[in-house]
């Protein structure tokens, strides 16, 4: 079982990072670019990452593959945080909490639309400002941790033996 996660791991993570520092993909760009995609693939609107992924790409000049790579890498994640963001967010501005069970929420919405959608909304709003609270320390943290991996991944690339076929 170990070696059956240990191999997907290397296909699926190590894998294409490699293939993206063998193209010539510095260290810096593809962690700037995973810890973005990381950070925006956590974000509490749901179903945004992608699209915001790809509009961060030109505007930081990142690497696309890299940072959808992380972006996807963290799916789970962004489900298990998206309560977390929530109340946090509910806390931070002092809102009622939020019925996360979904038949209180679809109560509201059939007995008062208008009201329960600005609610919504407003909580929603707050859970984005918290998110960027964390995405501001997370983003250039992560970028640390991961720039000096990708540069030991670079030098053992350039320290392989070269395979003729």
């Amino acid at each position: 079982m170990v070696l059956e996660e240990t191999n997907f791991i290397r296909r699926r993570v190590v894998g294409p990072i490699l293939q993206l520092l063998r193209i010539g993909a510095t260290p810096e760009r593809l962690a700037w670019s995973i810890a973005v995609g990381v950070v925006i693939g956590i974000n509490p609107l749901l179903g945004s990452t992608t699209v915001l992924a790809l509009a961060a790409t030109p505007l930081f000049r990142l690497n696309v593959v890299a940072s959808q790579f992380g972006n996807h890498l963290v799916y789970p994640l962004e489900l298990l945080l998206f309560p977390v963001f929530i109340r946090v967010g509910s806390l931070l501005f002092r809102t009622e909490k939020i019925p996360l069970e979904l038949a209180a929420i679809f109560r509201a919405v059939k007995l008062h639309p208008w009201q329960t959608t600005r609610l919504l909304w407003s909580w929603e709003w707050h859970a984005l400002v918290v998110w960027l609270m964390v995405a501001v320390i997370v983003a250039p943290v992560l970028k640390m941790l991961l720039k000096p991996v990708l540069e030991r991944m670079l030098d053992r690339l350039h320290h392989e033996p070269i395979v003729e076929k």
